[in-house]
């Protein structure tokens, strides 16, 4: 079963000069938490990608949010200066829900 976050239950996002703000629990997935450890996603990460970054239509009327990160680390043996963290959601009517999460590393 997957667990709340409670750090994310009330969030102002700015999107287009309109703030939408959410009061609906957010749930992560089994799948998206073991997602976060496997890709090097942090919880602190998904918070500033969904209150900061690009929101973006997906499939199946999911939404995907993409945010880049000053990185300046080594991932699997190289470097890179910067990681993008991309989440996909689907907004349910009584939460919002993370489905997966995806990093890319430049």
């Amino acid at each position: 079963m997957a667990r709340e976050l409670n750090f994310v239950e009330y969030c102002g996002i700015l999107r287009e000069n309109i703030i939408i703000q959410t009061v609906k629990p957010i749930r992560l997935t089994k799948h998206a938490r073991e997602q976060c450890v496997e890709r090097g996603a942090t919880e602190a990460e998904v918070v500033e990608a969904i209150r900061t970054g690009a929101r973006e239509p997906a499939k199946n009327g999911r939404e995907i949010f993409r945010f880049n990160f000053s990185f300046g680390q080594h991932w699997h043996g190289n470097h890179y200066a910067i990681k993008q963290v991309a989440f996909v959601i689907k907004d349910e009517a009584n939460e919002i829900v993370f489905i997966t999460v995806y990093t890319f590393y430049f």
